[in-house]
């Protein structure tokens, strides 16, 4: 296997890195990355590994794409601009390298001929349906433009699958944390944001009452399910969108509780006005990626968030 890794010196996408250069089947991983939400701290420790290949470059430009793309056999594409706050300040950026980008990497990859496609969707796709758990099969009206480019994303690659000999599995993650998650700027995550003002003693800010929901999945789950995709022979499993979750829901309130248990704080939080976009709740079911893939979630929240915080008390002064 030589498997490309758009977006690999970010969060999700540098973590893939290390857990698949430890994989006896692959013989090469080839990163491209031009650094926008991507840090190269996150990949250096990769640099002397001879399966190991990075090309500084930009998902918006198809003569990138279609360079990374020669000699690959499998594509990881996990390069996206998150956040939804984001995309509502800047749409045209989140389009263009959301849906322009994917665009470029699914077309470059029929065009080469690569076995299969796993791409990172989202559960913003299921925006305002009412009904919990999300089935991949029940979409609402999406919320955020971050939310459109990523159905935008699910319906391209639906399209190529039907005009050209083109495999895909998209991935709907619903909050992923872990290690290697940014904890600066206006659009770092919850968790790392929660973790840093535990850090250094300041109160952290939630936004609503902080009884808001999410189905929390801790990075090693996620990589499983990349693993399990990238490798199956299950004809069935191609083709289609998955959950990527643990299918339990955890508050917000509950997060900081148990992140400030770890940092045996008594701060307690301040609350804000809720955000625009936003869902109230959000869970999973992940039944179908048990079934067609064997998934199931190995790390649960609360052994996650203990993972997590000891990673960052130990990297991050």
């Amino acid at each position: 296997m030589r498997i490309l890794i758009t977006g690999g010196a970010g969060f999700i996408g540098s973590n893939l890195v290390e857990f698949l250069l430890a994989k006896s089947e692959v013989e090469k991983v080839r990163v491209i990355d031009n650094f926008a939400t991507g840090y190269a701290h996150n990949i250096n420790e990769f640099k002397h590994n001879p399966k190991f290949e990075f090309v500084e470059g930009d998902i918006r430009v198809y003569e990138d794409v279609q360079k990374v793309c020669e000699g690959i056999t499998h594509i990881s594409h996990q390069a996206a601009l998150g956040s939804v706050p984001r995309s509502i300040h800047d749409p045209m950026a989140s389009n263009a390298a959301n849906v322009i980008g994917s665009m470029h990497v699914f077309h470059a990859a029929q065009a080469a001929g690569i076995d299969r496609v796993v791409f990172a969707s989202s559960s913003s796709v299921y925006g305002d349906d009412p009904i919990s758990p999300k089935q991949e099969e029940r979409l609402g009206n999406v919320l955020s433009p971050y939310a459109a480019s990523k159905r935008s994303i699910e319906l391209y690659a639906k399209a190529f699958s039907n005009v050209y000999p083109f495999r895909y599995m998209g991935l709907r993650y619903f909050n992923v944390f872990g290690p290697r998650q940014n904890t600066q700027g206006a659009y770092a995550a919850v968790i790392p944001q929660f973790i840093m003002a535990l850090k250094e003693g300041n109160k952290a800010t939630i936004f609503g009452d902080g009884e808001q929901t999410r189905d929390f999945t801790y990075i090693e789950n996620v990589l499983q399910m990349n693993w399990l995709c990238l490798t199956t022979q299950n004809n069935n499993a191609f083709n289609q969108f998955y959950n990527v979750a643990c299918q339990k829901t955890t508050s917000l309130n509950t997060i900081y509780s148990i992140l400030a248990d770890c940092a045996k704080s008594t701060i307690k939080p301040t609350y804000a006005s809720p955000r625009t976009g936003d869902i109230k709740d959000s869970l999973a079911n992940i039944d179908l990626a048990h079934t067609l893939l064997g998934y199931t979630p190995r790390i649960q929240i609360q052994e996650g968030l203990i993972k997590t915080w000891d990673w960052y008390n130990k990297k991050v002064q």
